[in-house]
């Protein structure tokens, strides 16, 4: 399975929401061996919704990833198939070895796991196409990520936030999936 960098925190994450209990921390574990006083400009945190999923972006206007979209098909995404994930973000400056994600994937209240990842080591284990040191500018990354059958007819809450080396704001992101939707 291949990652790019951006993908990590936008993409190969919110798959965990996806899979099922034991299939999210089996994943989780295979994959992973402040202002300063001034004012910051929120997003406004704009649920976009879709079928079975939405997601919020809860970013600042500063955060060094700014997400243009965040597109998933298909939807909504079946169980035992293939999901692509196709998310368009501004890097607003480079992005320096030593980026990390903290993840937390929920089921219902429950939560599953509560995990860090190494943003720049993840993408040179999975050889991606975007590698550390991220330059500034536009980017389109799209990830294709196999769904188990196994999924458990329930409610996934997955929380990403990212961080620089420098601990600046890199994203912020709640990904919501409902699993109990449109089956029989």
């Amino acid at each position: 399975m291949r990652f790019s960098i951006l993908a990590l925190p936008l993409l190969a994450v919110p798959s965990l929401a996806l899979l099922g209990v034991d299939s999210a921390v089996s994943w989780a574990n295979a994959l992973v061996s402040s202002s300063g006083g001034e004012a910051q400009a929120s997003k406004g945190g704009e649920v976009h919704a879709y079928d079975s999923w939405s997601y919020t972006d809860c970013g600042l206007a500063t955060d060094l990833i700014q997400l243009k979209s965040f597109v998933v098909s298909p939807d909504p995404p079946q169980p035992g198939k293939n999901m692509t994930v196709t998310v368009e973000a501004d890097v607003l400056d480079r992005i320096e070895e030593g980026a990390y994600v903290d993840v937390t994937v929920k089921l219902g209240l429950v939560k599953l796991l509560q995990k860090t990842f190494d943003v720049c080591e993840e993408a040179r284990n999975n050889n991606a196409s975007v590698q550390c040191p991220v330059e500034a500018g536009p980017y389109k990354v799209t990830q294709t990520v196999e769904l188990p059958r196994e999924i458990p007819h329930a409610k996934f809450v997955v929380s990403v936030r990212g961080y620089s080396v420098d601990d600046e704001d890199l994203v912020c992101l709640n990904l919501f999936v409902d699993f109990m939707k449109g089956r029989s």
